[in-house]
Formats: C-alpha cells, structure tokens, sequence
C-alpha cells in the first residue's frame, strides 16, 4: 500500500493529482492564494474527465459543455511554498439530463490534514449559445462509469 493510498479520504476510489506548491501559487500573506486552488480543481477534473471519453475534442466534437454554475470552498488550513500536496475528485451526482456535481479533498501528507475540502455543480450547455442543454449519451455514459467507480449509485435520466 502506498501513502495516497493510506490517505482517510471522504469517498472511496478518487481520482488524485498530485500537486507542488510553488512560490508563484502564494500570495503576500505567503499562503497558497484561494484562485490557485480553483485552478487546480479545474486541472483535476480534466485529467479525470478525459480517460472517461469526455476530452476537450469530445465536447466541441458535440458542441456541449459541463459549465460550474456554483463551487462552494472550504479552506481548512493554509498550504505554502514547497508543500506537497494530493487532490482528490469524485463525480457525486448526475441527473441524467443537464446537472452534476464534483467533489475535491486537497490533502496534505506531511502532517496529515485535509485543507481544503469543495463541492462544484455543472450544467450542460450548447457551446455555441451557451444556453442549458440535455446531457449528451457520452456524457452521461462517462458519469455513470465515473461514479460507479466511487461507489456511487448514478440516478437514472
């Protein structure tokens, strides 16, 4: 067993970056800047999403897009140049139509401690009106795999 996985994770199976804070991701309080950690949730749920069939290609091929319509963020405790950290994801919901939502857990190993723990919500839109839209098959189909994989019950739609 590796340290990630001996990481008390909120959900099971997550999909993990790992992450470097840098000097350039802190602000001048010397912590890791609140915008670094969105950046950071966005990088993750490509890399997760990608593998599932639902790469960038993907979505301008059908012309849909999953847009954040809310993130709620809790920052637990600071992170500062040189920490390494791990961040996890999990899709958590998908109603099978236009809406779901993601899950993220930054972790630091060196001491133990979640830092920050967010919740993402999505809606599917048209690219080109950028109006709500269905949910193509592909993406609810990557959905699907994605939470099964965490040990989530997708709902049907």
């Amino acid at each position: 067993m590796t340290y990630v996985d001996a990481i008390s994770w909120d959900m099971l199976n997550p999909f993990i970056m790992p992450i470097k804070v840098l000097e350039p991701h802190t602000d001048r309080l010397g912590h890791t800047n609140n915008t670094t950690y969105l950046n950071w949730m966005e990088e993750v749920s490509w890399r997760h999403i990608d593998p599932l069939g639902m790469s960038w290609a993907a979505h301008e091929k059908l012309g849909k897009a999953m847009a954040i319509t809310r993130t709620e963020v809790d920052y637990l405790a600071a992170s500062h140049a040189d920490d390494e950290l791990y961040i996890g994801t999990w899709i958590t919901a998908c109603d099978g139509r236009i809406q779901s939502s993601r899950h993220f857990q930054i972790f630091r190993p060196a001491d133990g401690k979640t830092i920050v723990r967010a919740n993402s919500y999505y809606a599917c839109i048209d690219m080109k009106s950028g109006k709500p839209t269905r949910m193509p098959k592909e993406f609810v189909e990557a959905h699907r795999k994605a939470m099964e994989a965490h040990g989530l019950a997708p709902a049907s739609g």
